[in-house]
Order: C-alpha cells, then structure tokens, then sequence
C-alpha cells in the first residue's frame, strides 16, 4: 500500500514538473534586435544619420570601418561644396566646422569655352553666402568627436541584428550587393583630379569654373575669407590623365594656369594629387526586406551618384539623411522604424530629388563634352542668355542652394 501512494505521488509530480519546464520555455525572453537601427557605413552621411536619430531617442549601433589610409597615400585633399540646408542640417547637430575651416563663397564664376559666361552673386540673391566649401577631413573628425558622446549611439566594428538597417556604405557598397539590388552605372570617359594649391593672390571667396574642350575645372576656395588656398576638381578626358599625375610639379601648374587664365596668378601644389573615375549611377531599389524579414534602406552613395560638376553630390547624401530622420521623428507611436509604409515614403521623397539632379548633371556633362563646333556655340549661346534671364537664373541658384 505504501508502495503504490509513493507511485501516486510520483505519477502525480510528473505532469507538474513538465508543466514548469514548459512554462520556462515559454516565458523566456525571443532574441531582440540589439539596436533600433544599424548604420553601415561611417562617412559624412552615416554619421550625420547616426546623430540625427538619436536625437530621437532612437538607439543606434554605427558601422564605420573606415578603410586604412596608406601613409605614402598623402593628406586627404577632398573638399565639398555645401548649400544652407546642408549647413543648417549639420548645424543642428552642433557639427558644422568653423570659418576657416568652411569657407562661405559670395561670388561663383562660369566661363565657356567661348565665350559664354554665367556669374551668381551673393548679394544679388539676398544670402549670406552661395555655398561653403568645407574641408572634408575636419568634418568627419567633428561628427566623429560628437558621436563618441551621444549615449544613443554606439560604434560597432561589425552589424548588429537592429528593427532597420540602413546602409551608407558608399558607391562601393558590398552590403548593397549581397542584397541583391541591382545599381545601375553610367561611367563617363573622364576622370577627375583633384588636388591643392596654393595661390598668389587670395581667392577672395570666389568659386571658379571653366569648361574647354570637353574638361571642366573648379577651383574652391579654402583657408576663409583671405584664404591663398583653393582645391580642385579637374575632370579631363582618360586620355589625359596619366601624363597629368605624372607631369612634374611646375608642368602640373602651369598647365592648370593656362587653363584659368592666370587668374589667381602663381600657382604652387600643396598637396599630393587623386584620381577616380567619374560615373553616374542609381540604385534600382532604395528599400527592402530581407528573406529573414529584415528591413532595410540605402542613403548616400550607396543609393546614388551624379556628376560632380554642380558640386551637389553630398548635399543629396545629406538630404537622403535628413528626410528618413523627419519621416521616422513623424510617424505614429504605434508604427515601427521598420514599417514599410514609412520606407516607401522615404523611397518616393528622395527618389523624386536625386532622379531630377542627376538628369539635369548628365544633361550638362553631355552638352559640354561636345568638341564640335556647333555643339560650342550653341552651349556658350545658352550660357550668355541664361546669364541674362532674371527671374530663371535666380530661381536656379535658390533651387541649388537648398533654397
């Protein structure tokens, strides 16, 4: 009898203790996204996004692997022009570099190849200033300076499982390709030198910008208002650029004197000189779903690329940040960062932009490198009469200001 109430109990106790082991199974916790959103990619655009959510309370892991600079590379030469939405973009995060270090152009100069000539004028336009060129080195120092004190955000050598991950990568993008998103290139035969200089009259914040034969060179002024530095952006034929990069120093110098009509007299390298090939390109989709139902988005280069003759590159990669920061601080409490409807606007908003610009870029990047003469005169007709036409050439200038 003893025997068969302590089997009872057993039989009794067995139900139970498979009742608590479910109930463990159950109750524990399913794996969480470690972040609400993953940036991959720490350039200008990655990290501007990274402070950008976080200001909202978002929690925000940032992939910046920055590749490795080689020390016989030289110091990092590239400068971008920046509209006023840019620069109040950048403000609002507290990272905009100072006056010397981003430099206000009041007077922009636009000379053909014969004969044509557009100018913009600050004080025309009622604005401070047309753009800024702003030095690319100090910049990423500055977001990378805010971002270590940001609690919201925290740098990662490697992704990590977040709600949305958003990819900055660049036009190099492997993330891009290992999702399968098609990026579709237009590669243009030219390649652009870039590079510094010193000159012997100061800039007097005037970007110039000459069009010959097919090449367009930009000289952007640095180092401020009295600043004797410009950086270049030299797109010439690929026929022509080895013998450049390889011309010595004074060649190299008086070549791009003749070139700008001597205008800030002696000229005299400060730095190593870059090349890369110059392309257009854009990603077929900008927004998706993984097979493991993870959502992501492109920004920046990752998404797009134009001509930089305008100089608006950057400012659409920043744009890109900014309109998908406005769109998640504005959705309902109850929609996640992930949710498709919020992504498909962000898609349409920057779509629309982007597709425009570059249209316009290419269009202009066409007509110019036309050596034949009727092609010459018909574009220098068009500058001096778009130079004469008012209301139009101030509404361009708005548009390219951010305006």
């Amino acid at each position: 009898m003893a025997q068969s109430r302590q089997a009872l109990r057993v039989s009794l106790a067995k139900p139970r203790i498979i009742h608590e082991a479910t109930g463990a199974l159950l109750q524990s916790p399913p794996m969480k996204n470690q972040f609400d959103i993953c940036i991959r990619g720490g350039g200008i655009v990655g990290h501007t996004l990274a402070m950008l959510l976080a200001r909202e309370r978002l929690s925000v892991g940032l992939v910046t692997n920055p590749p490795a600079r080689s020390s016989a590379a030289g110091p990092d030469v590239r400068a971008y022009a920046l509209n006023a939405k840019s620069k109040a973009l950048l403000e609002s995060v507290r990272c905009w570099p100072d006056a010397q270090h981003a430099t206000a152009v009041t007077q922009m100069r636009v000379l053909g190849d014969d004969g044509g000539e557009v100018n913009f004028c600050a004080e025309d336009l009622d604005v401070d200033a047309l753009t800024w060129i702003v030095d690319v080195p100090l910049l990423e120092a500055r977001l990378a300076e805010a971002v270590r004190f940001q609690p919201q955000i925290e740098v990662i050598d490697n992704p990590k499982p977040a709600s949305l991950t958003v990819v900055c990568e660049g036009k190099g993008s492997r993330t891009r390709e290992e999702l399968g998103v098609e990026f579709a290139v237009t590669r243009y035969p030219q390649r652009a030198i870039a590079a510094r200089l010193t000159t012997e009259q100061a800039h007097g914040q005037t970007a110039r910008q000459w069009f010959t034969q097919g090449e367009i060179l930009a000289f952007l002024p640095l180092d401020g208002e009295q600043g004797h530095t410009v950086g270049i952006v030299w797109s010439v034929k690929e026929s022509r650029v080895e013998s450049l990069m390889t011309a010595s120093e004074e060649e190299f110098c008086a070549e791009l004197a003749q070139v700008s009509g001597h205008c800030l007299g002696d000229l005299k390298l400060a730095s190593a000189r870059a090349a890369w090939p110059l392309q257009a390109a854009q990603a077929s989709r900008w927004i998706g779903t993984t097979p493991e139902g993870q959502s992501w988005a492109l920004a920046g280069d990752a998404a797009h690329a134009v001509h930089p003759l305008a100089g608006q590159g950057l400012n659409l990669g920043l744009g890109d940040a900014a309109e998908l920061a406005r769109i998640l601080q504005g959705k309902a409490s109850w929609r996640a960062v992930s949710d498709p409807k919020l992504l498909r606007q962000y898609e349409r908003a920057r779509r629309a932009e982007v597709s425009a610009t570059a249209l316009a870029m290419d269009s202009l990047q066409q007509l110019f490198s036309r050596s034949n003469p009727a092609w010459q005169a018909l574009r220098n007709w068009g500058m001096n009469g778009f130079e004469r036409s008012g209301l139009a050439k101030q509404w361009a200038a708005r548009y390219a200001m951010g305006l």
